[in-house]
C-alpha cells in the first residue's frame, strides 16, 4: 500500500473521521464503517489530508492548471490542496460554487478564478450517488473549462445495485470519460485493518461487506 493511503486511514482514524461499527446508510446498508470528512476540522488535519491528495493527483499524473470545489464539503478540500501545492512551489487557480445563485454583487453561483479555458481538477470528499459530481462536471463546462480529473479521499469501492455491478466511481468515469481517482479504497481499508491490531474485530465484518456489496476494481 502506497503511502499516501496509509498516511490517510491513518490520519482519518486520529480524527475520528474513519469509524467502525454499524451505520446505515442513505442507501439502505448497513455498514461496518463511516467516513466523514468534516472531522478534518483543524489546520493541522486539513494540511495532513491535503497532503494526501497531493500525493495521490502525483501519483496518477493528472494534467490540470485549476482546482475546483463543489460546494459544499468541497470547497475546504479544494482549497486546502492549492495551499498544499503552493507550499510544493505550484501556485494554483481555485475556484468553487454556491448551492443558490447570488442575485447582488458579482452574481451567479462560481466563485474564484475563471474556468474558461482551464484544464481542471474536481476536489470532493466521496462519491456517493455521483449526483453532485455530475452537476460539478455540468457547471465547469457551461463555463468553457475542460474537467482533466475527479479526486476523492475515499472510494467506498461497492456495487451501486444488484442490477448496476459498478460503484459510482466507476459510473462516473466512463459517463464522463474523466479519470476518478481515490486517495485510499476499500480494498486499501482492508489490508490496513490487517495491519492494525486494534482493528482485529473489524476485519471479519468488512470482508464480508465487500464479498456482499464491493464492485470489481477497474484496470
Amino acid at each position: 500500500m502506497s503511502d499516501h493511503r496509509t498516511r490517510f486511514l491513518q490520519l482519518a482514524l486520529e480524527a475520528d473521521a474513519l469509524r467502525f461499527g454499524q451505520f446505515t446508510l442513505k442507501s439502505g446498508r448497513v455498514s461496518p464503517y463511516f467516513f466523514n470528512a468534516g472531522r478534518f476540522d483543524s489546520g493541522a488535519r486539513l494540511a495532513g489530508l491535503a497532503a494526501c491528495y497531493a500525493d495521490a493527483v502525483d501519483e496518477a499524473g493528472l494534467d490540470f492548471d485549476l482546482v475546483f470545489g463543489p460546494a459544499y464539503k468541497g470547497i475546504p478540500l479544494a482549497t486546502a490542496l492549492v495551499c498544499e501545492y503552493a507550499r510544493r512551489g505550484r501556485d494554483l487557480p481555485l475556484a468553487f460554487n454556491r448551492k443558490e445563485a447570488k442575485d447582488h454583487g458579482e452574481g451567479g453561483t462560481l466563485v474564484g478564478a475563471p474556468l474558461a479555458g482551464r484544464r481542471v481538477l474536481v476536489v470532493d470528499d466521496v462519491i456517493t450517488a455521483g449526483t453532485a459530481i455530475r452537476e460539478a462536471l455540468g457547471i465547469i463546462r457551461a463555463a468553457g473549462g475542460t474537467v482533466s480529473g475527479i479526486v476523492v479521499a475515499l472510494d467506498r469501492q461497492e456495487i451501486a445495485s444488484a442490477q448496476d455491478r459498478r460503484s459510482a466511481a466507476q459510473a462516473v468515469a466512463a459517463e464522463s470519460g474523466v479519470p476518478v481517482v481515490a486517495v485510499a479504497g476499500l480494498g486499501d481499508l482492508l489490508a490496513f485493518a490487517a495491519g492494525n491490531d486494534k482493528l482485529a474485530a473489524y476485519r471479519e465484518p468488512l470482508q464480508a461487506y465487500r464479498a456482499r456489496y464491493g464492485c470489481q476494481p477497474t484496470g
